[in-house]
């Protein structure tokens, strides 16, 4: 009987450590009033190449967990033909702060946020241009609590660097993913 009771203790642990991550994950909701999770990017927050404007779109975040110092946003085209493209990464946006408003990138940013470099090779929102014939690529925008008030990148800091950077500050995410295509 006692070689049970040992051989569940250890697995009630990983169980345990395992629902409360899901847990801390899941009480982020990340949205654009522009489009639905899973559903199409309007063309205005397309890059000009692929008939937009490229204009950041609207996003809000709710249910952040206490101790909560700071958001990072992420976007990234994880498609096959993308290979992870970086399209907005922004770090040090104030606890306080809940939504960013169309087109805030570069111009309206909240004080504090600091903007780093897309796979473009500039600084601020790139919205999707993925090439004519492959497809809809999905482009997943993801916001991170961080326990850290304020991360010190350099501009032309790469996705690795990034998710390497805010790792250990992770307390909750939330994600949501719209697609474009031509």
């Amino acid at each position: 009987m006692k070689k049970i009771h040992i051989f569940l203790v250890p697995v009630f642990f990983i169980l345990l450590g395992a629902m409360a991550i899901v847990a801390k994950e899941a009480r982020m909701k990340l949205l654009s009033p522009a489009f639905e999770d899973g559903g199409e990017i309007p063309l205005k927050y397309v890059m000009p190449g692929a008939g937009g404007q490229n204009i950041s779109p609207p996003l809000k975040w709710s249910g952040e967990p206490e101790g909560t110092r700071s958001f990072a946003l992420l976007c990234v085209d994880p498609h096959p033909i993308a290979r992870n493209w970086v399209h907005w990464m922004v770090i040090n946006i104030p606890k306080d702060v809940h939504q960013l408003e169309e087109g805030a990138s570069p111009r309206a940013m909240p004080k504090g946020a600091k903007e780093l470099k897309n796979s473009f090779g500039f600084v601020g929102y790139g919205g999707p241009q993925p090439p004519p014939g492959t497809g809809k690529h999905p482009y997943v925008f993801t916001i991170y609590a961080l326990s850290v008030e304020k991360l010190d990148l350099p501009e032309d800091t790469d996705l690795a660097t990034f998710k390497k950077a805010i790792e250990p500050y992770v307390l909750a995410k939330g994600q949501i993913t719209g697609y474009f295509g031509r």
